[in-house]
């Protein structure tokens, strides 16, 4: 068994063959992207589950580096695959409704053409005269594989990390072939930081005795001591300072037992190097040079330009998924995708998971229960369509993490919103929480909806009831979106909250044609009662149900100090609805005294 201080996202692999592995030959040369051609490919690969009648429930796993086919085991007698937690029956990617295909990616060592191959026009093996390969080249080897199944379009393509290079490039490069994208910790483009621990570790197999210039297997002999290096430097960028933490700061100077010539005198010394050790027996070092050389050369956009010229090639629904403690491939880098999606109008719904495991954590358990549901919700989506939970009458507030608290009522200003909307409107929804405005925009005939939200679990069961939701914070505005992007912008129960009112007004005056804000109106009489006789901070039965220490609401203001606000700005009000909350009416009377809540509707 494996000590709990070794156990990493690689305890479960083995260099053991696989028991349920299918090959295909393709005859036709490879033409590659940057030299040469390889004239015969050979892909590995594993399935899991049935295709249906149909042929549209086929689900491509994308491997990262040093992944490989076997995703998960098939039964009982199997060894483990290096997605076990994810890929399975009635796992997130559920092999009782999803085809699953994994392929080996070009380059790699189980089964799939690499450098360990034959070149059949020498007879020798490749070794490190195999070709420099990019990401590209990888998916154009699985897209013959997809032909060759017989599937025309893919329900989805997910992957993590180099695997979320080539989700982007499916999406990018064969748009009308992918109905769905995952993208998990991933980037345009690796950064520089990330290049140079690969440079390093690519150094360090090279400048191994053992190398023997890439003919190392045809002379008996593994450049070990540099593969091992090479790993290990990677596993330093899989993990988190957290994670490093609470995994060896305990007992920095308890390191383990282990037959090792590696220095072994810290806790994570010994950690390292048994990563190391186990990596060597499993994998191969001219494939290790070929792939992060793949991995580093991978670049969708030298400039926002043309990151934003090639992804508007693509088609598909997004999913993006990034971990706040992962260094190698930071979140502000899906965030680049995120917002350039945006940008352009697609369907996109993200969220930067809360996560202490760095890099690995799209592998590990620890974080499974939020990115994982994340993954099921999607797939789910785009096999089965919208949720049934979507027509239903659903106007009740948010979760009781909302400023104003669990409102078990029905929204009225959810009602009046829809009626403001036309069916064929656009709308994005800031602060959208657990999405009820949004169903009931769908259920109004509204189909170009979006919405931001900040709080993680929301998002996830907004992305639930099949709703477009990016996690962002509404206090660093709107810059993703162009000018008049959408019809309508709706600020509904958050003014009160933001920091900065007058920049996020004008950025929704910028993207909307016409924004909606809704607000509670802190001069409504029994507010004013409380502080005036009382002597009491205001409180609401209904809309204000915080104290004044922990109430989010950081803005006081009334309708008529709004009014003022959009008139001393030259911002046109197009209507104004002022309602009793509490009595469900519309006030007509003295709203400033009576309504507790003000819809407006305004723009330049």
């Amino acid at each position: 068994m494996t000590p709990k201080i070794f156990e990493s996202s690689d305890t479960a692999r083995s260099s053991r063959p696989l028991k349920h592995v299918k090959t295909v030959d393709f005859d036709e040369p490879l033409d590659l992207e940057l030299e040469g051609s390889l004239p015969l490919i050979t892909v590995a690969y594993e399935t899991y589950g049935t295709l249906n009648t149909a042929r549209d429930n086929a689900v491509l796993i994308c491997h990262a580096l040093s992944g490989d086919s076997h995703a998960a085991a098939h039964d009982a007698d199997d060894d483990p695959g290096w997605w076990d937690i994810v890929v399975g029956p009635g796992k997130v990617i559920d092999t009782d409704s999803y085809f699953v295909i994994c392929p080996n990616v070009l380059g790699g060592c189980r089964g799939t053409t690499g450098p360990n191959s034959v070149n059949p026009e020498t007879g020798h093996r490749y070794g490190d005269n195999f070709p420099t390969i990019t990401t590209v080249d990888i998916v154009e080897t699985q897209r013959r594989l997809i032909d060759h199944l017989g599937i025309s379009r893919l329900l989805a393509v997910v992957g993590g990390s180099m695997g979320g290079q080539q989700v982007l490039t499916w999406a990018t490069r064969y748009p009308d072939r992918v109905a769905g994208a995952v993208a998990i910790a991933t980037s345009a483009r690796l950064t520089t930081q990330a290049l140079a621990f690969d440079i390093v570790g690519r150094n360090a197999i090279r400048r191994d005795p053992n190398f023997e210039e890439g003919d190392y297997v045809d002379k008996g002999n593994v450049p070990a001591v540099g593969l091992a290096l090479a790993r290990m430097l990677g596993h330093i960028t899989y993990l988190s300072p957290e994670a490093m933490r609470e995994k060896f700061e305990s007992n920095r100077l308890q390191p383990r037992e282990l037959d090792t010539e590696f220095e072994k005198k810290f806790s994570v010394g010994s950690y390292l190097a048994y990563q190391g050790g186990k990596f060597v027996e499993r994998f191969d070092a001219n494939s290790y040079i070929k792939l992060s050389m793949a991995m580093d050369l991978f670049n969708l956009g030298n400039s926002g330009k043309e990151l934003f010229e090639k992804l508007s090639r693509a088609t598909c629904r997004w999913l993006i998924i990034s971990f706040t403690s992962d260094w190698l491939f930071p979140p502000e880098q899906s965030q680049e995708l995120t917002n350039t999606l945006l940008g352009l109008g697609k369907s996109i719904s993200y969220c930067n998971v809360v996560s202490s495991c760095g890099h690995d954590a799209f592998l590990l358990q620890d974080d499974l229960p939020i990115y994982g549901e994340f993954i099921r919700a999607f797939l789910d989506n785009m096999q089965n369509g919208i949720p049934k939970c979507v027509e239903e009458d659903d106007f009740y507030v948010h979760a009781p993490s909302s400023i104003f608290g669990a409102i078990h009522r029905p929204r009225l200003d959810n009602e009046q919103i829809v009626k403001l909307v036309h069916p064929a409107a656009s709308v994005l929804d800031l602060g959208c929480g657990r999405g009820s405005l949004l169903v009931k925009l769908l259920a109004n005939g509204n189909k170009k909806l979006t919405g931001l939200e900040l709080n993680e679990e929301d998002v996830l069961y907004c992305l639930e009831r099949g709703l477009n939701v990016v996690q962002a914070d509404l206090n660093s505005g709107l810059h993703p979106f162009s000018d008049g992007q959408f019809d309508y912008i709706v600020l509904s129960h958050t003014l009160q909250a933001v920091r900065d009112v007058e920049h996020l007004i004008r950025e929704m005056l910028r993207v909307g044609r016409k924004s909606i804000v809704s607000f509670p109106n802190f001069a409504y009489h029994k507010l004013r009662r409380m502080l005036n006789e009382e002597g009491r901070s205001p409180r609401s039965t209904e809309l204000l149900r915080y104290e004044w220490y922990n109430s989010p609401n950081i803005r006081f203001f009334s309708i008529e100090d709004f009014k003022v606000f959009c008139n001393e700005r030259n911002i046109k009000i197009h209507e104004c609805i002022t309602l009793d909350t509490e009595e469900g009416c519309i006030v007509t009377e003295d709203p400033n005294l009576k309504a507790d809540m003000a819809i407006f509707v305004i723009s330049r």
